[in-house]
């Protein structure tokens, strides 16, 4: 499997915003130049998230997602504030290719399985914001990582795999924008229960976390903010050094 890398861009306030655990947000700058700039450094693919979205009750990420399917050619998802199939068309025509749905999903499950049936398993994903709550306990959060499900995660990872999605979106909250690495541990555990592809975010700071990640040769890619956000290492410099370490890289 070839791995994936994969830019992801939180917005506020039409603004790129990054913080510790999905908390203490701090402006970045215009999300479209970011995204332009990954493009052309060779990302293979970028997913925005407006954080906000459901918290609010709106999705305000049509005119950005428009512009930048302008000057971008890799595949966009989009996620935050998804909560209708029209929500999901409208995100559709405005040249997203996958959509992103955590919130309404643990709301109402079938919301994946009916869009997954009319728009293709391929093109639907679910977004997980997951807390370790024991040594071997996760849970999904929702509304930007506010809010408990009382779900246990494993328990939703077959729900999910059962109705249909294309890809599960998989980030520890633990160690989101903390820079100590990947929860090893939870995609390990993730990855024995689905064959569907997963995206792993939350905790790189150094190559060598990446690399760490994709050892496990049933993850499909991990999703970078802090490091590309403050230029810690480019998209080649990582697509280098993986290669060199022997992984498979778009």
């Amino acid at each position: 499997m070839k791995k994936r890398i994969v830019s992801r861009i939180d917005i506020k306030n039409n603004y790129i915003i990054k913080g510790i655990h999905l908390e203490g947000l701090r402006k970045i700058g215009d999300p479209n130049l970011f995204a332009r700039k990954y493009y052309n450094d060779g990302v293979d693919e970028i997913i925005f998230i407006d954080s906000v979205a459901s918290l609010y009750n709106r999705n305000t990420l049509s005119e950005i997602i428009n512009q930048a399917c302008k000057d971008i050619h890799v595949p966009i998802t989009v996620g935050g504030g998804i909560r209708t199939l029209d929500d999901i068309e409208k995100m559709f025509k405005n040249g997203a290719d996958k959509v992103a749905i955590n919130t309404q999903a643990l709301k109402t499950p079938n919301i994946l399985s009916q869009a997954a049936s009319y728009y293709g398993s391929q093109n639907i994903v679910v977004s997980m914001e997951v807390k370790r709550i024991n040594t071997d306990l996760w849970e999904p959060y929702y509304d930007n990582g506010r809010e408990p499900s009382g779900i246990d995660l494993i328990n939703w990872i077959r729900q999910v795999t059962d109705l249909g999605v294309g890809e599960i979106f998989l980030t520890s909250i633990d160690q989101d924008g903390t820079k100590k690495g990947f929860d090893i541990e939870l995609a390990q555990k993730v990855s024995k229960i689905t064959t569907v592809p997963i995206v792993v975010s939350g905790g790189a700071g150094n190559l060598e976390h990446i690399h760490d990640l994709f050892e496990n040769q049933d993850i499909s890619g991990c999703a970078l903010g802090s490091i590309l956000h403050y230029n810690d290492f480019t998209i080649q410099d990582i697509k280098s050094y993986l290669s060199q370490k022997g992984h498979k890289i778009r």
